[in-house]
């Protein structure tokens, strides 16, 4: 069998041999790169997206695992009952999750603020954090029978500086209270921590002029790519990070540490 390298060419650990993952929002993307190299570690992955086409395709594409097949799940994060559903039909198949990985959320145009209501603050609201704590109270039960159980929630930096997006943001950056809440709720037994990405080359800017016109923001001098996001999210989900939990991270090629003044404009 071939070592299997990341996008730098280094060699790709086993840290999750045996583990059970489930990622959302893995049809596409950040989340269809977070299944894939947790599958590349070892995993076996539960790949839930709404897009379930998209789910199905990337659980045949993930490397053969070691505790089972790969799965897809189609499920709408908005919908409770969708959640309650989903995440029985994983249940059905492994009777514990070793690793959840929270990606599904997304951002859409907002008005300037004084000229909005409040149905951009609900959508938002509903997509990007009342979706994770819907999936992860339903893995709670799964995740409390791992002895190596951990959480991992997608966020991003609009979350933790102001470059606007109002609606979006305050989702995002409710999501930091939710990770360290649940953190000391379900210490010892299950480490909860979070990513807040920068800008990454996501089928969102396929319509937005590309990603690559704000590399001159970034003090790394170039976009994210999902690769890099997940390489994070593996981190934070393996033993490599035993004795870290309550945090988020941020993944933004150094955006957050200097600011983005004209976004906000």
């Amino acid at each position: 069998m071939s070592e299997k390298v990341d996008r730098d060419g280094a060699a790709v650990g086993r840290r999750f041999a045996g583990a059970v993952a489930v990622v959302t929002g893995a049809g596409h993307g950040i989340g269809a790169a977070c299944a894939r190299r947790l599958a590349e570690e070892g995993a076996r992955v539960m790949v839930l997206d709404l897009d379930g086409d998209a789910a199905a395709a990337v659980a045949r594409s993930l490397p053969r695992a070691d505790g089972g097949e790969h799965h897809a799940v189609a499920v709408d994060v908005t919908d409770a009952s969708a959640v309650t559903e989903a995440l029985a039909a994983v249940e059905q198949r492994t009777e514990r999750v070793d690793a959840l990985v929270n990606v599904a959320g997304g951002g859409m145009p907002e008005p300037a603020f004084e000229d909005g209501d409040d149905e951009p603050f609900e959508r938002m609201w509903q997509l990007n954090f009342l979706s994770v704590v819907r999936v992860t109270r339903a893995a709670i039960p799964m995740l409390q029978r791992s002895d190596r159980a951990a959480v991992v929630t997608v966020s991003s930096v609009n979350g933790l500086i102001a470059l606007g997006g109002e609606a979006y943001s305050a989702a995002k950056a409710a999501l930091t209270s939710l990770t360290t809440n649940l953190a000391v709720r379900y210490a010892p037994g299950i480490r909860v921590n979070a990513v807040a990405p920068g800008t990454t080359r996501t089928r969102v800017w396929d319509h937005q002029g590309g990603p690559d016109r704000l590399a001159r923001l970034y003090p790394l001098a170039r976009v994210g790519e999902p690769e890099d996001v997940a390489a994070a999210v593996a981190f934070l989900a393996s033993a490599d990070s035993a004795w870290i939990t309550g945090h988020t991270l941020p993944v933004d090629g150094g955006l957050s540490i200097r600011g983005v003044p004209e976004f906000g404009r």
